[in-house]
């Protein structure tokens, strides 16, 4: 027998429920032929003892089948060869709960255990309590049990509601010589017990990764922020500040679970280890409160230290204004994966050429590594050195110069070209004999062997000195810029950090991020990318502050096309990292992909639910053009934009390991609140299929008080309107291996007729398009005195737009519509009722402009108006 059970709650999971009466919901999925079997399912419950265990006694409770009127929503065909029959059940929870299931097929068959059939463990549930308050007398030693009288902790303001937060200081001596003063300081046990953390750690030392678990907190690396889940629903998250001085503190777990605050001060001078803790009643809260203070604390400093002041004195009037849209919103081209790293003149023009014939108009194209004349000398890429600015003669024979602008004579639609390159030049700096060695003063500097792939990053590397770093990047920002380069991708930004001397450290790490900073704004505005660049140092130093313009800054580890295994968990790792990256002053960009490769579309998916740039890395010649039409659009001017959500996507589920049988979800959001449009990326990210129950409140952004339709990217289907007060506002995902989904809740006006009743109405966006809710600029829907309802939206971009109305089914597209295109009346023949659903009207704006020949104008938008006769 093959059976499937998902329940809401979700087992294995820790869900927290508003009130104690609760109604549990499971599906259970079975081969068609046996539907009509007289399945039975029971609900195994039993009160915790407070750790999450299930220490008090088992109870049972039956589920009984809930009748079709009441099933969720379901937006994905499983097929005629399954059924899916649904149970509930009701029960008052007393807090915490453990539950599971067993379930039959006939009366007189033994039962059989979920957690036996399907390996799943069981779920918890735990009801709100009291909500958290500023003026609550618990103190930190209430909520950290043993912890250590030798920090120094007091209270201070939080900036979010339902959140207390503290600062906690440990003092620690100067740096002896040119050795750094590293010492491990025990904090506490977070609540005293816990039933799940979450940590981002120091995967290696450029990049940041998720770590998960249960009731037993272990890290295997250093951890900057971790989270901990207590017994009550309440959750402390704890932030190592980095950048106040020359400190840097981060976590670690110790022998008996406890947290452990390890500090390194690489200063002369005795320092302070800093870490933030916040309590809240959401996760999302804590976590936004750690920041923003964080965001303080390294402002004053820098306004103490006269660094602000002495930036903005240092740039005057000489950074060039830039449209962000222009580098944000088109579509990117990267040669790294395409063309590999024997980069020559040729491969590059035969790339875009390739691109062109294929119509595939990209707006930025990045050079990557490889364009650049280095020493090849040492074992390895990691220990070469860079020679000079120009590009390599042997493979570059005619010069940047020349390249850039055979590619913009050629290819009028790309915009913009940026060129890779190593934040001290090259991986292992400038080459000793080059010709940057003899403009610059130059300093040796030893590297300390990575722990990391085998990669040979240790030994003594020449860069360029503290005197010269800012006329260096100055010079040779003015030479890129003089070569039509207009962007750079700035990598190996960790290399600061891989630095054995604690003089080195203090001397150069600021003084090279300053130098690019400043570089890259006075020659290229906001068109950089920072990559390799997770190190704390650079985060709290560089990304946190907002007195710059954001930046484009990678968000993880790389793409890996060879490494099946990776994909899953590249996603995965993004989503989780964007939990921290979402606070900085960075527009985190989740790394190139292509669009022919096993995972094309489940990283395509990710990419635009993501709110980051898209680029991507084809092979010339082996693009997937279906697929990037589902990702971008074409402008009134021609130009090819993507859509990227208003709000960043980012993890739903804090607390879900990647172990879990569970769907990855990724929340956006785009548009106003209230009127904007809550989105859902889905993931399996499993080795075998999943169905989950996901209710509508899970939406971020979604209100009680209104009615939302939910619509699937790859089905088209639409649910009826919903609220999250309704028992079954409950959608039934089913997602394959390597699949994935993007779900829209779209607010629904409501409108009161004569002819039809109550009518529902919403604006799709751009349909087919994975965010294509994105593609709204503004929608209003409103109701005329003669009864005709008008519908009024503006779009960045042409393609389909699906208009949602309830009562179409009744209405005849002839005799009732009336649509216009800047004020013009468009063909009837664009205009068509959906073959997903039959309330969705579909026009074809894309065709329609073609045909009637129109042109943009003043303004890069689109005007849309529709009427609806519907008293006729």
């Amino acid at each position: 027998m093959v059976a499937f059970i998902a329940t809401y709650p979700p087992l294995e999971q820790v869900s927290q429920l508003k009130t104690a009466e609760t109604t549990f919901h499971a599906v259970l999925e079975v081969p068609a032929s046996l539907a009509n079997e007289p399945w039975q399912l029971a609900l195994w419950h039993s009160n915790n003892d407070g750790d999450g265990k299930g220490g008090g006694e088992w109870a049972e409770d039956g589920f009984v089948p809930t009748g079709r009127d009441h099933h969720p929503s379901t937006l994905q065909d499983v097929g005629g060869t399954l059924a899916r029959l649904y149970f509930t059940a009701v029960l008052t929870v007393q807090s915490p709960m453990s539950f599971t299931v067993k379930f039959r097929q006939q009366p007189d068959h033994d039962w059989r255990w979920i957690r036996d059939e399907l390996g799943l463990t069981d779920g918890i549930v735990l009801v709100d309590g009291a909500p958290i308050h500023e003026g609550d007398s618990e103190g930190l030693p209430d909520l950290i049990r043993g912890l250590n009288p030798d920090l120094g902790w007091k209270t201070v303001m939080s900036q979010c509601p339902g959140t207390r937060l503290w600062s906690v200081e440990a003092p620690v001596k100067g740096a002896d010589g040119d050795n750094s003063t590293i010492v491990d300081i025990p904090v506490g046990v977070p609540w005293g017990s816990f039933l799940r953390w979450f940590a981002l750690v120091r995967n290696w030392t450029p990049w940041l990764a998720p770590r998960h678990g249960k009731t037993a907190f272990e890290l295997d690396k250093d951890a900057m922020l971790c989270s901990f889940l207590s017994p009550e629903g309440k959750h402390l998250v704890f932030l190592g500040i980095s950048g106040l001085g020359n400190v840097m503190s981060l976590f670690r777990s110790g022998d008996k679970g406890e947290l452990i605050l390890h500090v390194r001060n690489d200063d002369s001078e005795a320092g302070t280890g800093t870490i933030l803790v916040a309590a809240g009643d959401k996760f999302e809260s804590a976590n936004a409160a750690v920041m923003y203070h964080a965001r303080d604390l390294v402002a004053s400093n820098k306004v103490a230290a006269g660094e602000i002041e002495a930036e903005t004195k240092a740039l005057g009037d000489g950074v060039r204004p830039a449209w962000y849209e222009n580098w944000y919103d088109g579509l990117g081209y990267c040669t790294w994966n395409a063309l590999g790293q024997r980069l020559t003149e040729e491969k590059v023009l035969g790339a875009v050429d390739t691109l062109a014939e294929n119509k595939i108009n990209i707006a930025s194209l990045i050079i990557d590594d490889n364009w650049q004349d280095i020493d090849y000398r040492g074992d390895g890429q990691f220990q070469y050195g860079w020679n000079d600015f120009e590009a390599e003669p042997k493979t570059f024979p005619k010069g940047l110069k020349s390249l850039i602008s055979e590619i913009r004579s050629r290819h009028k639609n790309i915009q913009h070209v940026a060129v890779w390159h190593a934040l001290l030049g090259y991986w292992a700096g400038v080459a000793p004999e080059g010709g940057i060695a003899k403009r610059y003063k130059t300093v040796e500097v030893v590297r300390e062997n990575s722990e990391r792939r085998n990669l040979p990053l240790g030994g003594k590397i020449t860069v360029v000195s503290k005197e010269d770093a800012h006329k260096f990047y100055d010079d040779f920002y003015r030479f890129l810029a003089s070569c039509g380069i207009d962007g750079v991708k700035t990598d190996a930004q960790f290399m600061v950090d891989t630095w054995v001397s604690a003089k080195a450290r203090t001397e150069l790490t600021h003084t090279y991020l300053d130098a690019w900073t400043i570089a890259s704004l006075r020659h290229f505005s906001s068109h950089v990318i920072s990559c390799m660049s997770q190190s704390p140092q650079i985060i709290f130093y560089s990304q946190l502050p907002r007195n710059r313009p954001a930046v484009v800054c990678r968000n993880s580890d790389d793409f890996f096309p060879n490494v099946a295994s990776s994909h899953p968990w590249h996603v995965w790792a993004n989503a989780h990292n964007s939990l921290l990256t979402q606070h900085l002053n960075i527009l985190p960009d989740w790394d190139m992909f292509q669009t022919v490769h096993d995972y094309s579309g489940f990283h395509a998916a990710a990419r635009c639910v993501s709110g980051g740039p898209i680029y991507i890395t084809d092979v010339p010649g082996a693009h997937d053009i279906g697929l990037i039409k589902q990702m971008t659009g074409v402008t009134p001017r021609g130009k090819t934009v993507i859509f990227r959500p208003s709000v960043l996507g980012r993890s739903l589920d804090q607390y879900v390991t990647y172990h879990d049988l569970s769907l990855l979800k990724i929340a956006a959001y785009h548009g106003r609140a209230a009127t904007g449009t809550p989105i859902l990326g889905l993931f399996n990210i499993s080795t075998r299929p999943v169905t989950e129950l996901v209710s509508l409140s899970r939406f971020s952004g979604v209100l009680p008080s209104l009615y939302y339709i939910v619509q699937s990217h790859r089905s088209g289907k639409v649910t009826r309107p919903l609220q999250t007060s309704e028992p079954a506002s409950l959608l039934t995902v089913s997602l394959d291996v390597r699949d994935y989904d993007i779900l829209c809740a779209f607010p629904l006006s409501v409108f009161s007729t004569r002819a039809h009743g109550q009518v529902f109405v919403a604006t799709l966006g751009l349909v087919g398009k994975m965010t294509g809710c994105a593609a709204i600029l503004n929608s209003r829907a409103t109701l005329r005195e003669n009864g005709d309802l008008q519908v009024d939206t503006n779009l960045k971009a042409l393609g389909v737009l699906g208009i949602y109305i309830s009562s179409l089914p009744s209405l005849s597209l002839k005799d009732t519509v009336i649509a216009t295109i800047q004020g013009q009346p468009i063909p009837f023949h664009t205009a068509s009722v959906s073959k997903s659903d039959e309330h969705i009207m579909e026009l074809d704006i894309e065709a329609a402009w073609n045909e009637m020949g129109l042109e943009s104008g003043w303004a890069n938008e689109v005007e849309v108006k529709v009427f609806f006769a519907l008293d006729k």
